[in-house]
């Protein structure tokens, strides 16, 4: 967004999911520049949250730190009503927590099955479901879904997650039809991004992975965060049932 936005963002609120750290922190500090109250959630790492909270505060802006597990309705609920209550009305919703773990179908619990999809997919839902009476109240609103890479290949090492996010690209779909023209829902799939979810496989074999990758490196949380804050404006009103792949050009289909 411009910096014009900010008058014109001033009370009004973005729910961020999974916002304490990696890209969620990133796109809560680019909607938090943009003028937006930003909503910092965590399941554990309260510190990190906290922290984040003060950092926003000290360059200007508006943010609370907010424990909700984004798998547990209730939660989220909470955390979107305690946004809109701080915030007056919530016009941005982005869905980036996240539960990944490498396992193997025949690894798998059922309980690690119903995890990442309770966090991954169905906390997607929650949100929005939360959420959608505030956002119907404005003339415009934007629900932004980060999705994963592995959405679109699939994984060995991972198919609960893998199959979530698939997920995700088809709800991202139902909610631009369903919610249009004043709601647009997109959904954007980064590739390999330099976070703590990424950390132990890019110390391994992160040669490797940029070997592979046509942009020769990974990207930054920032760089994914500009992506959302654009999607997430005015000016993008026109872009809605999207999936927009972040990958370096690791995925090209």
């Amino acid at each position: 967004m411009t910096t014009n936005d900010n008058t014109k963002n001033a009370k009004l609120g973005a729910v961020i999911t999974g916002s304490a750290r990696g890209i969620g922190a990133a796109i809560a500090r680019r909607l938090a520049a943009s003028g937006y109250g930003v909503s910092i959630n965590y399941v554990s790492g309260e510190e990190k949250a906290l922290k984040l909270v003060r950092e926003i505060e000290a360059a200007g802006g508006r943010a609370f730190a907010y424990r909700a597990d984004a798998g547990d309705y209730q939660q989220v609920k909470a955390l979107v009503e305690e946004t809109a209550r701080r915030y007056d009305d919530i016009r941005i919703v982005v869905n980036n927590a996240g539960f990944s773990q490498h396992t193997t179908i025949d690894q798998m619990t059922v309980d690690d099955w119903n995890r990442a999809i309770a966090v991954n997919l169905s906390g997607a839902f929650y949100t929005v479901k939360a959420a959608l009476p505030y956002l119907k109240e404005l003339d415009w609103a934007r629900i932004v879904n980060i999705c994963s890479l592995r959405a679109m290949t699939g994984s060995n090492h991972g198919a609960h997650y893998a199959a979530a996010k698939s997920g995700l690209i088809g709800l991202t779909k139902s909610l631009a039809l369903e919610l249009a023209p004043a709601i647009t829902a997109n959904a954007i799939s980064p590739g390999y991004t330099n976070t703590d979810m990424n950390a132990a496989a890019l110390a391994k074999k992160g040669e490797a992975i940029r070997a592979m990758i046509p942009a020769k490196r990974v990207a930054e949380p920032g760089e994914i965060a500009a992506l959302v804050a654009f999607l997430a404006s005015e000016e993008a009103g026109y872009i809605t049932g999207e999936t927009i792949n972040m990958n370096g050009g690791i995925y090209m289909r």
